[in-house]
């Protein structure tokens, strides 16, 4: 049976990076406590410098920018193109990798996940009529970004998410139509 539940920002734990240098929003997670346990994860940082970012081995990640002009980064000693708001970036979680801000601070939003453990797909979505999707993923996240974002699942469910709130729809086992109006992030994520 599937269940589907609204995480609002307001109440999204806080809490320290793995390598010290700053703190994240824990927005929701698959299963494990801290730091350790999770095959996915999701979260919201504020970097306020540039630096380094946490090693996550055998972990995949997805980073965006949320807010503030933008990041460079060097994964593994290479440079990669400029990341800028909305615009999402993959790399090996073992990756060694900095980064430097464009233009002052910067939030950003991140997706880690166990690829030997769960099919990931991210895709960010500037829907400003209603955009029909199908999904028959196991999870799907529905983040919303702007100011309100609209979101239907099936006949069932209507959601309105404000700033940062995500939707979460856990043990689908069907083809869903899921229906979105606004700024989004839709993940869907199925074990392997």
């Amino acid at each position: 049976m599937s269940q589907t539940v609204v995480l609002r920002a307001a109440d999204y734990p806080r809490m320290p990076w793995k390598n010290g240098g700053g703190s994240t929003e824990e927005i929701t997670r698959d299963a494990g406590e801290g730091l350790e346990g999770f095959g996915w994860r999701l979260s919201i940082a504020d970097i306020g410098e540039s630096g380094g970012f946490s090693r996550f081995d055998g972990y995949q990640r997805v980073i965006s920018v949320l807010q503030g002009a933008g990041m460079n980064l060097k994964v593994d000693g290479v440079s990669t193109r400029g990341l800028l708001p909305f615009d999402a970036f993959a790399f090996r979680g073992e990756s060694a990798v900095t980064c430097t801000l464009i233009d002052g601070p910067i939030r950003d939003f991140n997706l880690i996940y166990a690829p030997h453990r769960y099919a990931a797909r991210l895709q960010w979505l500037h829907a400003t009529t209603p955009q029909r999707l199908f999904s028959s993923a196991h999870t799907l996240l529905v983040f919303g970004a702007g100011e309100q974002t609209h979101v239907s699942l099936g006949n069932t469910s209507h959601e309105h998410l404000g700033r940062y709130d995500c939707l979460q729809l856990s043990g689908n086992r069907q083809l869903l139509e899921i229906t979105v109006t606004g700024l989004c992030c839709v993940i869907e994520l199925t074990p392997v």
